[in-house]
């Protein structure tokens, strides 16, 4: 199962916001197939390592990450599959939450008399469908904030300078992760300050982001490097409603430019974070990254809406009043705080990379 859920993990970026599944056939303590869902669309797991295996996967065990669908999609019923091929036994990672599957790929599987087994490595195995299961039990997508901080916490110094805080090996990891995710958000006040351009570079994408704008009164410039490359990468404004119907002349000549303006709901003047996200959910959204600023990240932070951090620090001080990579209201008291757990921490040429994760997830 362990080896399953490694082969899962190559399918990131390739499969939303389908989950990411593994699959590995066993035969009297041999490895026959391994097989995971190479992208969206395509042949699942369970498929991949069965062509594979071919004859062979007759008699043998299967470990599957995730329960085999039962239902027909883009693709048939793995369960039909997994029965045809004549396998002894299923074993598991754990169960899919998909309302159409939802147990009855297991129920499925018993009733053509193939012994299944539920739950081995589950735990590992709902961390790698933790993106689709917020998708499914929450109808939002997975959020994911990147900083890079001194010491000292700053993003950036008391005059706004911040290039750059962290090192070009540390900038190309946030270049990789540009590049599985379904879309790439910051401030308006960051998009007018660094003019960015948010894409990813130096590396192969697994998919293209959505460059997206939090601009609650709609003041981005049309000569801003995210309007002016509208036209050859995905764009998208959003603003408050009450923004939306007053600025109609801006909305139109964006709109001629290739961007994409989305009227959400508002939170004290501001763009609810909750609504923005509902809103990327019904676009099929399942990985989002919050590139800053502080207060954009804070945003998300208050509404308990951030799911990941990966953060950059650097042994440098930078002192003064500079901004912080998540600002916000706060808590009051440290115990209100919420404490999340480390996943990854290593050392890259001296910047400090910690990802952390926060339980927003029922177990």
């Amino acid at each position: 199962m362990a080896r399953a859920c490694s082969a899962a993990l190559k399918g990131r970026g390739y499969v939303e916001p389908n989950p990411m599944v593994g699959c590995v056939i066993v035969k009297n303590g041999n490895l026959i197939a391994t097989g995971w869902h190479r992208k969206f669309g395509g042949p699942h797991a369970e498929v991949n390592a069965l062509q594979k295996a071919g004859a062979k996967a007759a008699g043998a065990t299967v470990y599957v990450t995730l329960e085999p669908c039962c239902h027909v999609g883009k693709t048939g019923p793995c369960t039909t599959a997994l029965i045809e091929a004549k396998v002894g036994r299923v074993v598991v990672g754990c169960r899919d939450p998909f309302p159409r599957v939802a147990g009855g790929g297991i129920k499925a599987l018993r009733k053509a008399g193939i012994r299944s087994d539920v739950g081995l490595l589950e735990d590992e195995a709902k961390e790698i469908i933790a993106p689709f299961r917020m998708l499914v039990e929450h109808g939002r997508p997975y959020v994911i904030a990147k900083w890079a901080q001194s010491l000292d916490g700053k993003i950036a110094t008391a005059s706004g300078d911040s290039k750059w805080i962290s090192g070009e090996k540390s900038r190309r990891i946030v270049h990789q992760l540009r590049g599985r995710m379904d879309a790439v958000i910051v401030g308006a006040r960051t998009a007018k300050l660094d003019d960015p351009m948010l894409t990813a570079r130096g590396v192969r994408p697994r998919r293209i982001a959505t460059r997206i704008v939090f601009d609650s009164a709609l003041q981005i410039s049309p000569k801003s490097n995210l309007v002016r490359s509208a036209g050859d990468y995905p764009t998208m404004i959003m603003t408050t409603s009450s923004s939306f119907r007053t600025n109609a002349n801006r909305v139109d000549a964006l709109t001629r430019l290739g961007v994409q303006i989305v009227a959400c709901r508002s939170q004290s003047g501001k763009i609810s974070p909750a609504s923005a996200l509902t809103h990327l959910a019904k676009r099929g959204m399942t990985n989002v990254l919050l590139e800053g600023g502080g207060e954009l990240i804070g945003a998300f932070n208050d509404s308990g809406l951030v799911d990941e951090a990966h953060v950059f620090t650097v042994p440098i001080v930078l002192g003064g009043r500079g901004p912080t990579g998540c600002a916000g209201k706060g808590v009051s008291k440290v115990r209100d705080a919420v404490r999340g757990t480390v996943i990854k921490r290593r050392f890259i040429d001296g910047d400090q990379y910690s990802v952390v994760r926060f339980a927003n997830l029922k177990s």
